[in-house]
């Protein structure tokens, strides 16, 4: 199978921070959710880094203008392996 590694290089806004911090604060109150599944050893800022990433690919915040998908997404970098 093959697959590809890809880079994002992503800004967000301080709201966009602060509501992934309580996110990850309410799914510390749930330990048993499938949340957790995968992210075992986490630091906290990375949870929250990679909730907000998360987001932002997926268009959560951009799903009623896709322009504003280019305010977040700076750059994305690509290669091919065959792992």
């Amino acid at each position: 199978m093959k697959s590809v590694e890809t880079t994002f290089k992503l800004v967000f806004s301080d709201s966009q921070y602060f509501d992934a911090v309580g996110y990850v604060e309410d799914m510390k109150r749930h330990p048993q959710r499938v949340y957790w599944q995968g992210k075992e050893g986490k630091s906290d800022e990375e949870l929250i880094l990679s909730h907000i990433a998360h987001r932002i690919l997926s268009g959560f915040y951009n799903h009623y203008d896709p322009m504003i998908a280019r305010r977040n997404i700076v750059s994305m970098s690509s290669y091919k392996s065959d792992a």
